[in-house]
């Protein structure tokens, strides 16, 4: 049946949570922001200002080319191929994960967007990359553009044309958070610089990028409401972000600002609600913020199952539907042969239509995607070679050979190990103890997470449990390992090739072995390698009642005891974290018989050589952390919200821009390992910094309005005309733009034909639409990519050794409700031993500036602004003026 493209109705809210009870109070309390605007801005029951009408693209700058292909499409399209664009065909009717319609008559091929942001989901022969907190690490853009181009070479020869990926929402608010591992830090700027690296890197192999989740999706709790009646919480809606105007352009949309920048194809809007407004059809964030701040031209698609409506989605500014289906299998959309209905009655005009179908086309026209590229060679729905053509529905429907067991993975199993061990952090190193010799006279492997599955690398779907050493986390952002080399595999080849001697326990509980081995170890002069993790996901996994995120930031595993174990008895203990982000190490870092602690996050299928390249000094360790390590979780002042405080669970995100490191620094607390943090086998030292203030120059707002809205063709309004060919088979619950009737209302299938109360006042107005003052074509205003400062610093390494330093750039911005400093440039240098580097920064005007709530614009305070330059957050060696 046919759905009314309006919000569905919503009887009165619930009133009850778990088995009836009623909604607790909760008592966590996020840190307070010392700004009261953006408190005021961050409460609960917060509104998203309405913005309309959608901004239609107009192929500027590097899109031009795409845009003239795209529109001489379009002009020969009729409705339904329009709209059989716009919409996914429905949860496992296809091959992909999402798959559109495609034109056939004119060479159009449906896209296939598959997940995930490590690999290709749900195949075979493919790689597993580290995951992008590994990314944020290595502080290296040179290797998340690799990364990217690897990774998008892989989906190119499985047939995919639109990379799931990477991602910059989570950004990692909270330490908890579920899927803060698939994006790069909780820093807006470490990650939009390798964001936009790995677009860059995504779409030079011809295949498009989404940039998601856009935007505040911060937490799995309460992400979606049928998830949430899983884990037995009644709520109405998804929780609400409420975020307001400062922090949004200066924390959560700044990344997403670096992906159009680097011209990504594509944006995913997120599950969540944003100021109460769902964020798939939230004007304020698609029409005015991406779509006219910041001059996006590409397409807008939903996250499987994120639109909530047809008409009020279309018109705040979503421009494709997946995976097509309301609910995964029910044949229901609100786009399909309802967005048709819509543009029939005029609900929708066509000049919107247009401008998403031009869209869409645009994208994969900008990266070449019309060039000679596989059709999709595999099916997500089963491993096996022959199966159902149409999974959801069966064989019934067709069946032939759906996996074709194309091996993709070249070697950038080369390129894994590499970044691997670049991502590989030392947070310790005492008494000598690394990198090892290769001489130790005993070597002992410890720990569950060295050791492997039993049931094999890929034994529990979507990687939804914690045994064995931990390579990726769990939900759609993992993929199949061909392999999973573990550390307890490698370390042993390491010294057995040697033939030296090793033992390994990969049992946590095993405590009295542990305990003698250990004794042995100490005794033997030798060495005990201790291996422990933390796990975290996507919310439609509960593991231990971790639903998604996690429910507090120790170690799995029994891994705690197991250290005590160890450490008790073997004075040469080193600590190696395979973990999705900040765990509670504190009492590691003051033990002297932990003699070293490396974080190694989570490095995908080359674990082990990886982090036997950096313990044997192979590779000198030069990564930093992407994120600070506290004592305690309270120290970093947000968590998950993990218990509903309303029936439309309310995030207020009332610590504004004080996340992570600048929270720690605003509230004077010490960290166990700061932002930025990070050791070497050698030592640098720092001197001579220069600021130039380069001519620039002065910022101009944009003003002026748009040229009318285009429309491409003409459409036949007879609704005969739009029918179901005659004689065509359909395939059961296949999402498909004709309609089963002539007659409008009888498609329609529901009451509401011709309502338009749900249609916000100018949401239909093509004629024009005013430029906000910070817009521009591409990423907004072109005055805020603008260099005003040269920052240069002298680095040397003083140690005896190779090896790589990340100087890191901060800002103060001086302002009473700034943070103390701000990243705002970094570069990661190899430097010989007794060599020095000269390292250099260029300050943008946006990277000076804040954002004005009155002005509606960034602009550069008279606040007396200083540049920092150092080893981490707080060891910041260089100090000087900006003028």
């Amino acid at each position: 049946m046919l759905l009314p493209l309006a919000c569905l109705a919503v009887g009165a809210l619930a009133q009850f949570g778990n088995n009836g009870a009623p909604f607790p109070e909760v008592t966590y309390e996020d840190a307070i922001s010392p700004n009261p605007d953006v408190v005021a801005g961050a409460q609960s029951n917060q509104r998203s200002p309405p913005k309309y009408p959608s901004p239609w693209g107009s192929g500027a700058g590097e899109w031009a080319e795409a845009y003239k292909k795209a529109i001489d499409v379009v002009k020969q399209l009729t409705l339904e191929e329009k709209v059989n664009l716009t919409t996914g065909s429905g949860w496992q009717q296809e091959q992909c994960v999402g798959q559109t319609g495609g034109v056939p008559r004119l060479g159009i091929r449906g896209q296939c967007l598959q997940d995930s942001p490590v690999g290709v989901r749900y195949t075979d022969l493919v790689s597993v990359f580290p995951a992008g907190i590994n990314v944020g690490a290595t502080w290296d853009k040179r290797l998340a553009y690799e990364r990217g181009k690897a990774m998008g070479y892989e989906s190119r020869d499985k047939g995919v044309t639109v990379q799931l990926g990477p991602v910059a929402g989570g950004l990692g608010r909270s330490p908890e958070g579920g899927r803060n591992w698939e994006g790069f830090s909780p820093d807006p700027y470490l990650t939009g610089k390798l964001f936009a690296d790995s677009i860059r890197g995504i779409q030079s192999t011809g295949v498009q990028a989404c940039a998601k989740h856009y935007v505040g999706n911060e937490q799995e709790h309460f992400r979606q409401t049928p998830e949430a009646r899983d884990y037995g919480f009644n709520i109405s809606e998804p929780g609400s972000s409420n975020i307001d105007d400062q922090t949004m352009h200066e924390v959560y949309a700044w990344p997403f600002a670096d992906a159009v920048k680097a011209g990504v194809a594509s944006f995913m809007c997120s599950y969540n609600l944003v100021n109460n407004s769902q964020a798939c059809q939230n004007s304020y964030l698609l029409n005015h913020i991406l779509k006219d701040e910041l001059g996006f031209q590409g397409y807008v698609m939903s996250d499987w199952q994120a639109t909530a409506a047809g008409v009020p989605a279309v018109l705040a500014g979503l421009d494709m539907t997946m995976a097509g289906d309301i609910r995964f299998g029910d044949g229901a959309s609100y786009f399909g042969p309802n967005l048709t209905i819509a543009v029939l009655n005029g609900t929708v005009p066509q000049w919107r239509l247009d401008d998403m179908v031009t869209r869409i086309l645009a994208g994969w026209y900008l990266v070449d995607g019309d060039a000679e590229i596989e059709l999709p060679n595999f099916q997500s729905w089963t491993p096996y070679t022959n199966g159902a053509v149409h999974a959801h529905v069966g064989p019934t429907w067709g069946t032939g050979v759906v996996n074709k067991h194309v091996d993709v993975r070249r070697e950038h199993g080369r390129l894994i190990r590499e970044i691997g061990a670049a991502s590989t952090v030392l947070l310790k190193n005492t008494k000598g103890a690394l990198p090892l010799t290769n001489k130790e006279k005993l070597t002992a492997v410890i720990g569950e997470d060295a050791g492997s599955n039993p049931t094999g690398p890929n034994g529990c779907r979507n990687h939804g449990c914690d045994v064995g050493t931990l390579g990726v986390g769990w939900g759609s952002g993992q993929a199949n390992f061909p392999y999973l080399i573990s550390p307890d595999a490698a370390i042993q080849h390491e010294v057995t090739s040697r033939y030296g001697s090793y033992e390994s326990i990969t049992n946590n509980s095993a405590f009295t072995q542990i305990d003698l081995l250990s004794k042995r170890v100490t005794e033997a002069a030798g060495v005990c390698l201790v291996f422990a993790n933390a796990d975290s996901g996507e919310g439609f996994i509960n593991i231990e009642n971790n639903f998604g995120d996690r429910k507090n930031l120790t170690l799995w595993q029994g891994a705690d005891a197991m250290i005590a174990n160890v450490s008790a008895s073997c004075n040469n203990t080193v600590l190696v974290l395979h973990t999705v982000g900040a765990v509670e190490i504190d009492q590691y870092k003051n033990n002297e018989n932990i003699t070293a602690i490396l974080w190694a996050g989570l490095p995908g299928e080359q674990s082990g050589n990886a982090i036997a390249d950096v313990l044997y000094g192979r590779v000198n360790p030069g990564a930093k952390l992407p994120f600070t390590i506290g004592k305690a979780r309270s120290d970093y002042g947000t968590d998950v919200l993990y218990t509903p405080n309303q029936p439309v669970p309310q995030f207020n995100f009332r610590e504004g821009v004080f996340l992570d490191y600048r929270s720690f620094d605003a509230r004077n607390i010490t960290p166990v390992y700061e932002f930025g943090f990070g050791l070497s086998y050698t030592t640098f030292a720092y001197s001579n910094l220069r600021v130039e203030k380069l001519s620039a120059e002065p910022y101009t707002p944009s003003s002026g309005s748009s040229e009318p809205a285009p429309t491409y063709g003409s459409i036949d309004n007879r609704t005969a005309s739009h029918t179901f060919p005659e004689g065509f088979t359909k395939i059961p619950l296949y999402i498909y733009p004709w309609l089963n009737s002539s007659s409008l209302n009888a498609s329609y299938g529901a009451p509401g034909y011709g309502d338009n109360s749900f249609i916000p006042p100018g949401s239909r107005d093509g004629s024009s639409y005013s430029h906000a003052p910070a817009s521009g074509p591409n990423g907004g205003n072109e005055g805020l990519w603008e260099p005003l400062y040269r920052v240069c610093a002298t680095v040397t390494n003083t140690g005896s050794v190779a090896g790589d330093e990340v100087a890191q750039l901060y800002v103060s911005l001086g302002g009473e409700y700034d943070p103390k400093v701000v990243l705002r440039g970094f570069e990661r240098v190899g430097i010989e031993a007794g060599e020095s580097v000269e390292v250099e920064f260029e300050l943008a005007r946006r990277d000076v500036s804040s954002w004005d709530v009155v002005k509606q614009d960034w602009v550069v305070t008279e606040a007396a602004k200083k540049v920092f330059v150092g080893k981490s957050s707080r060891l910041l060696e260089l100090e000087g003026d900006l003028e």
